[in-house]
């Protein structure tokens, strides 16, 4: 249908509004999908943050007089248009109001009404002196409904709804503004400014602090797997995770040298334990923002990589967006407009180990200087896997107003640094030939998972209240359309390899990180060892012992167990991967996702599913030796300690002595492909183990 009605335009497939100064627009995005831009005095612009341009649908717009219908498989949206003389005002007022419903007429949520009276707006555009507005968005929504994803805030919450979340990133906080709501729909802010959402009783409202339009897309899906293939298809496919990302990493704050991260990676192989990669982490260069190994510790890398290729392990290196006011880097890159500018006072934007400044990654000539230089200088070693610290950027106040980029100020468009950061080193390595791409990253935002970030949930503490926290952190970052998640094994903060109460912690997260979609050792451990240059030069120390036999006798063996369960896993995991890769699908998972129907699925917050088949249930409070566990309804479980088999319908309580994480398998899956991880768990059992399964 096309041409003119007094209230809406249709226009190659999609439909606009105008009226006292706004300008609506509504159109398919993909299957069952539409996006939503909004804009004063101006025409809609196509920024394309994360949104990729969708595939053509099938879809039907009816307008009748002032109500027009857009349907678009199981979402329709409708649209009413409303014009009269308003008696406070004396004169006209336009308005347009949308609401959203699925295939059968369900209403999804919608605008927020005028409340009579109230003369309340559902879409608040106040100008900024400058040309940008503060917006908000406020809907109408089910008081019961659930909701999840958002990325990771650590907080131990599974349900947002009566949530009021920051939209900004912060170390150990990651703003991805995707929504799942129980009712069958899923819902993207698209929009990287800094602002909030609020998940209230009585309503939904998105707040950016400064941007240019109003910008969303909404999905609808009969189950979880529907919606989270709609989202991924709208916003990019993680690749195919390298085989490289499916088994054990190591690192520690820092391996100070060459010859000491050689020497750990010669002591896994002696021990014949499994090792993947292992990390040289930052302050292996002589400054930050130098992108380079500083000779007197670090005097061979090519053949550091070489002897570790010979190992089977991969190196990986550690790159800031830093830039030392000392680096032999920093003159350039600030003439050439490189860095990101501090608006007002001094530019520095942090000043950890020295004052630096951050590399603008929104600019492009930025991006490819970056790559160039670590081409250069670790790629030209043979090192093709790269970790993006300091992705939020972690500035040294987090003073959001008062720093610009080449795509503009940080309120307008701060959220997509992570983005741009990581799509500086896939583009470098796509062109350079590179096809098995991952990236470790502290934060992420939407549509970063296309550029093989793997995001870990940053600097967190050492303690059993964080680590219940990176469980739904875990299942939030599956939702929001990042499959590739991971920890630091035993948080970052310290943590004493001497202290009983820390070993224990260790051991859980070790459990926890041997069934999570990457399994990495890393911490700042006590004691902080001081490291020095041969002048008598200080360097950045180094944190204590944080190798799997570094734990102590009793936790030694149980972290070697897990090792060889990891690499039992690795066929299952292999093929989760590639369901998440061609289907869009998480990694790990929350319950709710492959149980819909089963009501208490939505509320379990301490188990998740990795993969469809494989029910994991970390233990998360000191000192516990058993734990209930919910096995969902519409399958049969078998328990892979025991080969006990439950009818999933409702809770069980299980032995869990420190060697063991309760795991269950579905029954058809059991013997089908995860008989490997069953033998792996039961191998080398203590005597309490071979006693529980006589």
């Amino acid at each position: 249908m096309s041409g003119v009605t007094a209230h809406f335009q249709v226009e190659g497939g999609r439909l606009l509004w105008r009226g006292d100064g706004e300008t609506v627009v509504v159109e398919p995005w993909g299957r069952d999908s539409v996006r939503v831009r909004a804009r004063l005095m101006h025409d809609i612009v196509d920024h394309d943050w994360a949104l990729l341009a969708p595939a053509p649908v099938a879809t039907d717009i009816v307008v009748e007089d002032d109500t027009a219908t857009l349907s678009n498989g199981r979402l329709r949206v409708v649209a009413t248009s409303r014009t009269g003389i308003q008696l406070q005002t004396g004169y006209d007022r336009n308005f347009c109001h949308l609401a959203f419903f699925d295939v059968d007429g369900r209403l999804l949520f919608q605008e927020r009404d005028a409340g009579g009276s109230l003369a309340l707006v559902a879409r608040e555009h106040r100008p900024i002196p400058g040309g940008d507005v503060r917006l908000t968005a406020s809907f109408e929504s089910a008081p019961d409904e659930r909701l999840f994803g958002m990325g990771q805030y650590q907080q131990d919450v599974l349900d947002l709804k009566g949530c009021t979340l920051e939209l900004a990133h912060r170390n150990s906080q990651s703003s991805v503004p995707f929504v799942l709501s129980d009712r069958g729909y899923g819902f993207l802010w698209h929009n990287p400014a800094i602002g909030r959402a609020t998940f209230a009783a009585n309503g939904t409202q998105w707040f950016a602090e400064a941007t240019e339009q109003l910008d969303y897309w909404v999905t609808a899906g009969a189950t979880p797997h529907d919606i989270s293939r709609a989202y991924a298809d709208a916003t990019g496919h993680a690749p195919m995770m390298p085989e490289r990302g499916l088994g054990f990493w190591q690192c520690k704050l820092r391996y100070s040298s060459q010859e000491e991260l050689l020497a750990v990676a010669r002591e896994h192989k002696r021990r014949g334990l499994p090792l993947d990669v292992i990390v040289a982490d930052f302050f292996h260069w002589p400054r930050m923002g130098d992108f380079r190994f500083e000779e007197e510790f670090w005097p061979d890398p090519a053949a550091m990589v070489r002897e570790l290729d010979e190992l089977g392990v991969e190196l990986m290196v550690s790159v800031w967006p830093q830039v030392s006011l000392e680096s032999e880097n920093y003159a350039h890159m600030k003439k050439e407009n490189l860095l990101v500018r501090a608006e007002r006072g001094l530019d520095v934007h942090m000043a950890f180990e020295g004052p630096s400044a951050f590399l603008d990654a929104t600019n492009p000539r930025a991006r490819a200087f970056v790559w160039e230089k670590c081409r250069e200088n670790y790629g030209g070693h043979g090192i093709r896997t790269f970790w993006l610290d300091e992705a939020e950027p972690e500035y040294g106040l987090y003073d959001y107003d008062n720093f610009r980029y080449h795509a503009g100020s940080v309120l307008q468009v701060g959220n997509l640094y992570p983005q741009h950061y990581a799509r500086a080193f896939a583009e470098g390595q796509w062109g350079d030939g590179e096809t098995e791409v991952v990236n470790l990253l502290r934060t992420a935002w939407a549509g970063i998972q296309r550029y093989g970030a793997l995001v870990w949930s940053g600097d967190i503490a050492s303690t059993f209240a964080a680590l219940r926290a990176q469980v739904t952190a875990g299942i939030h970052m599956g939702v929001a359309g990042i499959p590739w998640f991971t920890t630091d094994i035993g948080g970052f903060h310290h943590g004493d390899p001497d202290a009983e109460d820390f070993r224990e912690l260790l051991v859980r997260w070790f459990q926890f990180g041997a069934f999570c979609p990457v399994m990495r050792l890393h911490g700042d451990r006590l004691p902080t060892t001081p490291v020095s240059a041969a002048d008598g030069s200080r360097r950045s120390p180094s944190g204590g012992p944080n190798e799997v036999w570094s734990f102590g006798e009793t936790a030694t063996p149980i972290l070697e167990r897990y090792l060889r369960v990891r690499e039992a896993l690795r066929p299952y995991l292999r093929s989760v991967m590639r369901e998440a890769h061609e289907d869009g699908q998480p990694v790990l998972r929350g319950l709710f996702h492959e149980f819909p129907r089963d009501e208490r699925c939505w509320t379990v917050k301490d188990q998740y599913l990795l993969g469809p088949d494989l029910l994991v249930a970390p233990v998360v409070e000191a000192s516990a030796r058993t734990r209930r566990v919910l096995l969902p309804a519409g399958a049969s479980w078998v328990d892979m300690w025991t080969g006990a088999v439950f009818r999933g319908r409702g809770e069980i309580d299980v032995d869990a002595p420190l060697d063991r994480i309760p795991l269950f398998a579905r029954q058809d899956a059991a013997d089908r492909h995860l008989r490997a991880v069953r033998d792996a768990l039961r191998a080398d059992g203590t005597d309490e183990l071979r006693r529980s399964e006589a």
